[in-house]
């Protein structure tokens, strides 16, 4: 299930590509068929483990086209550890909403990105957000979870603030907003709940069958609750040094 849309973030073969924050690996795994040379980091070895595993079944079962690269790596997203503009791509998906410092991460990404270069940015949107903090403290009261809740304008500023150009934004898996009011609703760790596992049933169903019903539904729900603000962001070229 990506959050990025490929169709409005374009990928050329052989781009050199970050999934910061990577999790299971997801967008990583997209790009890497799409012959790119791929870093998937995290701090989560666990995580990280897996996807190398799955970098390497992905290469074994020929998905990756000849060029293609793909490292799974451990690493902090506040001190990453790369040269200054090493990457045509960077990609943040679902991780901002955990870190503190989120101008000191956009500031890391912004540095490691080559001029020209492009971002895409995701985070939970703030009404279903919204929701699900209201329905349940232990939601975001976790070790590790959501700390904050961006509006769409303040994380625009933000991506602005940081010398980055936006160009585009939607909004993605809206079918997810109301599986997670139910988990908030009938407790986030109680998976036993009918409804929550009946929804399941359906989310599962969906991804792995893709009906031209949900697809059409979810495209025309996502304005309106769609679960996820994702925004592309493209690094200017500065002007030569003594440029008028």
């Amino acid at each position: 299930m990506l959050t990025v849309d490929f169709s409005r973030f374009p990928l050329a073969p052989g781009d050199r590509v970050l999934d910061l924050g990577c999790g299971a690996g997801r967008h990583a795994f997209e790009c890497y068929r799409r012959g790119a040379r791929v870093v998937a980091l995290d701090q989560n070895g666990d995580e990280i483990r897996e996807v190398a595993k799955w970098f390497a079944a992905m290469k074994e079962a020929g998905e990756a086209p000849e060029g293609a690269t793909a490292t799974a790596m451990e690493g902090d997203a506040l001190a990453l550890p790369f040269p200054d503009e090493s990457f045509d791509v960077v990609i943040i998906s679902e991780v901002m909403e955990h870190i503190p410092d989120d101008k000191g991460v956009l500031a890391e990404m912004v540095r490691v990105l080559k001029p020209g270069g492009r971002i895409a940015i995701t985070v939970p949107r703030y009404g279903p957000e919204k929701v699900c903090w209201t329905l349940s403290d232990a939601y975001h009261e976790v070790e590790g979870g959501h700390i904050r809740i961006y509006k769409a304008d303040e994380l625009l500023a933000r991506i602005r603030e940081a010398g980055l150009r936006p160009y585009g934004t939607h909004h993605a898996h809206a079918l997810h907003s109301p599986y997670w009011w139910l988990k908030c609703a009938f407790g986030v760790d109680n998976d036993e709940a009918l409804p929550v596992k009946a929804y399941h049933k359906l989310l599962v169903w969906d991804i792995m069958k893709k009906p031209l019903a949900t697809r059409v539904a979810e495209q025309a729900l996502n304005p309106l609750i769609g679960k996820s603000f994702v925004a592309y962001a493209t690094k200017p070229h500065l002007p030569p040094v003594g440029a008028a």
